[in-house]
């Protein structure tokens, strides 16, 4: 379908596979899978708002995070392949539905058909802005291909350290993959704009989801993100992680009161204006989407 995927460098893994004859470390070939599209109110409310965020989750991912809340999707266990113009139309019946936005979920292994995929709704009329939801293991290569037809970036900046990166998600260059990456997607958008209904429609929210045990590198990656950016962007300060049943210690408990308040009071001390916190009680199941083909049957 499209040369990017015969020799696969799309994301930082840049392993090199012909996709169109086998899969990729994503562990998807060139089809582009999807589990879900539908509605989500759970995302930041600039970007949920009150009708809900049209989210399309893409099955397969390069990262492959050990503590991974959502392994069924993003193991490629479950997915219904799409074309481009299939996409498209998903795109549309979302804002039909009354979306705000539609909101591609780990879109990066599957850019090029994303891409057309936007440039056919907005021929189509699609008026709503698109947000590319990613864990930031992304190459300023490819995200530049979709300049001009991203409003929002929605982006993890997930580990500070190499360290960190390797022992959960065997990613040593993640911390740099992450900074450039999110660099290149500033850059595209610019400072944040609100609109007149208190939605986001262009900028650049950065998600930090604390995980356990973990309270002194997630303030490594607040500095850096405030230091370098200031209040253009948004922060989001996460206390959502569910651990899996397999999870070793710190990873095998949910985050305590006091290591997400250490985060958010650092927030306060470095002047942080632009920033969202979470209610208590969000490290549940019940705020994972079931993936059963919800809007592609």
């Amino acid at each position: 379908m499209n040369n990017a995927y015969k020799f696969c460098t799309l994301c930082a893994r840049r392993c090199g596979v012909d996709r169109t004859h086998g899969v990729g470390f994503c562990g998807m070939p060139e089809d582009a899978y999807i589990s879900r599209a539908a509605l989500h109110m759970w995302e930041e409310p600039i970007i949920s708002g009150a009708r809900g965020s049209g989210t399309v989750f893409f099955s397969g991912c390069s990262l492959k995070c050990c503590f991974c809340q959502n392994r069924e999707i993003s193991r490629g266990r479950v997915g219904k392949p799409v074309t481009s113009d299939e996409l498209a139309q998903i795109m549309l019946k979302l804002e039909s539905d009354g979306a705000h936005n539609v909101n591609f979920v780990t879109p990066t292994h599957y850019i090029p058909t994303v891409r057309e995929a936007i440039i056919t709704a907005k021929s189509l009329g699609l008026s709503i802005p698109i947000v590319y939801n990613t864990s930031s293991y992304d190459t300023p290569d490819a995200l530049k291909t979709l300049e001009g037809l991203v409003d929002i970036y929605l982006p993890d900046f997930k580990y500070f350290t190499s360290k960190t990166a390797e022992q959960l998600s065997s990613a040593r260059d993640y911390p740099d993959a992450a900074r450039s990456a999110i660099a290149e997607m500033v850059r595209q958008t610019g400072s944040a704009v609100l609109g007149d209904d208190g939605l986001l429609t262009r900028g650049t929210v950065v998600r930090i989801l604390l995980l356990p045990g973990h309270v002194a590198e997630a303030k490594l990656v607040l500095k850096y993100l405030y230091d370098t950016y200031g209040d253009s962007i948004y922060i989001s300060l996460m206390n959502q992680y569910t651990p899996p049943s397999d999870m070793p210690p710190p990873l095998n408990r949910t985050v305590t009161h006091e290591e997400y308040r250490q985060l958010t009071d650092y927030a306060l001390k470095l002047g942080v204006k632009n920033a969202f916190v979470q209610e208590w009680g969000t490290a549940s199941e019940s705020f994972i989407p079931d993936f059963n083909l919800v809007g592609l049957k």
